[in-house]
């Protein structure tokens, strides 16, 4: 009886189990997930779109191609080879085009050049790239419809290179929405419109490959980079997401990597724009510091528990920062109650507020924190070079040879202060070799000991015994500050 339950059984149990598998099958070629996962929830994100063709023709109309014309003084780029010969001599060639030409000799050249944009309301307003217009004699932007007007412009910011034009038009035209580029997520599809290499209307579909790259192409890198398709042509058009909106200005590419593109956010870019629009130019507000990120090394050295804030190299004279009270080797931790953890950072924030507009500014200094009221000025883009090293040397221990820092000297590193020794030279193998002290590296502190002269760096040095710490505080040109740390 018992072996009879047990087969009646088993075969209940294969019975269930196919059901299970017909009705799992059911389910799964319904379209159905039976296995819960993040997968699941997510969908939306992990399904490509059917097509680009309803945004396409959406946004199209108000992307615009945009030619330019300007005049490359002393003759175009053949004529110039002719008339320069080697070194800069005259070329004997010159008395041919003058017997030839007579005295229509082309002295001025001519170049086109070709860009993207698009209308941002109905008025006529139009963004694309300070690049695409800079020393642009003639400005033509050509509509969807092939329509054609003149622009002028309105404001440019070589900064963030981003301009603003004007068009005439009877009609209202059509326009782009912007959206909200701090909202983008890696991955996130979007779509680039614009006229590579003079191919107008040209649509490009990629994702979000990173956000905030910094390439070097001014002080407010803040860069989506994309793989949608951005080609030389391309600059000035938008970055849409899939709702139609502008989440960015598509600038730059890198020549040596395909399928590398950048575009200016769109949440930087709005504020430059209402300034060109209101004003025709921008202002930032100016605090007046030479600033760098900490290193680790660093943070240890000033006694921080992590590598947040910003050091500050140097205050100049006359300026906010100096006026408040804040000093060099200051630490910024918070700017308005908010905290900075790097020197882009800052400079962006800073760079944000009105000009005139009190900034409270929190420092780490001496092992306690201040905070500063500093009233903001207009920023000057102004720079500063410095040339050469004194060939004066004082032997040192360590492998280091130093000498004094003049005024003359500081004056020419722009260090604001004549205090510290320089590093005229490092003997190879040396402990400071190795640690990685260079020639013209400027010590200020060791071990927390301000040096101001070679007699200061003498008796710091003696101080320390065979074995222990040595923690040089130095300033390097184009580096800023930095701590170099190795045993006696």
């Amino acid at each position: 009886m018992g072996a009879k339950v047990t087969i009646r059984e088993t075969l209940k149990l294969k019975i269930i189990i196919i059901t299970l598998m017909l009705t799992g099958g059911f389910l799964l070629a319904s379209g159905f997930n039976l296995t819960p996962s993040l997968h699941a929830k997510n969908s939306d994100i992990l399904s490509a779109p059917g097509n680009f063709s309803k945004l396409a023709e959406t946004a199209g109309p108000a992307v615009v191609n945009i030619r330019t014309v300007k005049t490359i003084k002393g003759g175009g780029p053949v004529f110039r080879q002719f008339q320069r010969g080697p070194r800069g001599r005259e070329n004997p060639f010159n008395d041919f085009f003058e017997r030839f030409f007579g005295d229509d000799v082309p002295r001025d050249f001519k170049q086109p050049s070709l860009g993207s944009g698009f209308i941002i309301d109905k008025h006529g307003y139009v963004v694309t790239n300070n690049h695409v217009i800079e020393d642009a004699d003639q400005i033509k932007v050509k509509l969807d419809d092939d329509n054609e007007f003149d622009a002028e412009v309105v404001g440019r910011d070589p900064n963030t290179d981003l301009a603003l034009l004007k068009i005439k038009s009877e009609k209202e035209l059509p326009f782009l929405a912007m959206g909200d580029s701090d909202a983008l997520k890696i991955g996130q599809w979007v779509v680039a419109i614009g006229s590579p290499f003079g191919l107008e209307r040209t649509v490009t579909a990629g994702i979000v490959s990173a956000k905030g790259r910094v390439i070097g192409s001014g002080p407010y890198d803040d860069f989506i980079q994309t793989d949608a398709s951005i080609n030389p042509g391309n600059s000035g058009g938008p970055l849409l997401n899939m709702k139609g909106e502008v989440v960015g200005i598509n600038t730059a590419i890198i020549a040596s990597g395909s399928g590398i593109g950048f575009a200016i956010p769109v949440n930087l870019a709005e504020g430059i724009i209402a300034q060109l629009k209101s004003k025709g130019e921008v202002t930032r507000g100016w605090l007046g510091v030479a600033i760098q990120d900490l290193t680790t090394e660093m943070a240890e050295y000033y006694g921080l528990k992590d590598r947040k804030g910003v050091l500050v190299a140097d205050v100049f004279e006359g300026d906010p920062a100096q006026k408040a009270g804040i000093q060099a080797k200051d630490i910024i931790l918070e700017v308005n109650d908010m905290k900075i953890e790097t020197s882009r950072q800052l400079t962006s924030m800073i760079a944000g507020l009105k000009v005139g507009t009190t900034a409270k500014i929190k420092v780490f200094r001496d092992g306690e924190s201040k905070t500063y009221e500093v009233v903001l000025a207009k920023r000057s883009d102004e720079k500063i070079s410095a040339q050469g090293m004194p060939p004066k040397r004082e032997e040192e221990e360590l492998g280091i040879r130093v000498t004094d820092l003049t005024p003359e000297m500081a004056q020419r590193f722009n260090l604001g202060e004549a205090a510290g020794v320089v590093v005229v030279e490092v003997e190879t193998d040396s402990k400071g070799s190795e640690a990685g002290v260079r020639v013209g590296d400027i010590i200020k502190e060791i071990n927390h000991e301000v040096v101001e002269t070679v007699k200061d760096y003498k008796e710091a040095v003696q101080k320390i015994e065979a074995g222990e710490s040595v923690n040089l505080f130095i300033w390097r040109k184009n580096a800023g500050f930095l701590v170099i740390k190795f045993n006696k």
